[in-house]
């Protein structure tokens, strides 16, 4: 999300704020998918101007969580098994040519990022749900990030944060619960650490499968 700074940066400041929570709010579900987003309504919601609120939808609208319904209308993007089936498949397609990628270009920088990422991961999980969400996404992002492929890494990125989404519309259930997400994690972290493409990227595609199977379960309940 780029916004162009203006003389000031009230504009940008008070954009990026109601971008952040915007996408935030859809991201969890508090805006339900494809519930119409009225200006009026956002601006007294986000306590900002009415120019902000409408910058803030255009901008989610390049990120597909937001979707214009005509000339001067929006709604939050609706959600459906198709559409979670496609995230699902270029999610294990693209981010195993990014992880393969830096695996190859593997360093002890890398590494060091990566376990640390690891790290704050593990302590997130114990606090906030959104601080475990943001450590989350800032791990899968590094296991990607030495690929030296920025634009491949803006995709990975932006399908992680519409997947969010039907984690949070679907997740949390007794099944889902048993799984052990911290070991799951760790075997991608190993085989990466052990410079083993084949493995991390076979635990990586296995890890975002078994989430796939079933939030697609619970799209058929």
């Amino acid at each position: 999300m780029n916004v162009m700074p203006d003389s000031d940066g009230k504009e940008t400041s008070a954009t990026h704020g109601a971008y952040l929570k915007l996408r935030e709010l859809i991201l969890t579900g508090e805006l339900p998918p494809a519930q119409k987003l009225k200006i009026e309504q956002l601006r007294k919601l986000l306590e900002t101007g009415a120019s902000p609120v409408r910058e803030a939808l255009s901008l989610l609208t390049s990120d597909m969580l937001v979707e214009r319904i005509d000339q001067r209308g929006f709604r939050a993007a609706p959600v459906g098994k198709a559409n979670f089936e496609e995230i699902l498949m270029l999610r294990c397609t693209l981010e195993e040519t990014a992880l393969r990628a830096s695996i190859r270009n593997a360093d002890a920088k890398w590494e060091d990022r990566l376990v640390l990422r690891h790290h704050h991961m593990n302590r997130a999980s114990q606090r906030q749900a959104a601080d475990f969400e943001d450590a989350h996404k800032a791990f899968h992002m590094a296991l990607l990030d030495n690929a030296h492929l920025p634009m491949l890494e803006r995709y990975c990125s932006q399908l992680y944060d519409l997947n969010i989404r039907y984690r949070y519309l679907a997740a949390g259930g007794a099944s889902y619960k048993k799984r052990d997400i911290a070991a799951e994690h760790q075997s991608i972290l190993d085989a990466a650490l052990n410079r083993d493409a084949d493995a991390a990227t076979a635990h990586l595609i296995e890890h975002y499968r078994s989430t796939g199977e079933y939030l697609s379960q619970q799209m058929d309940s």
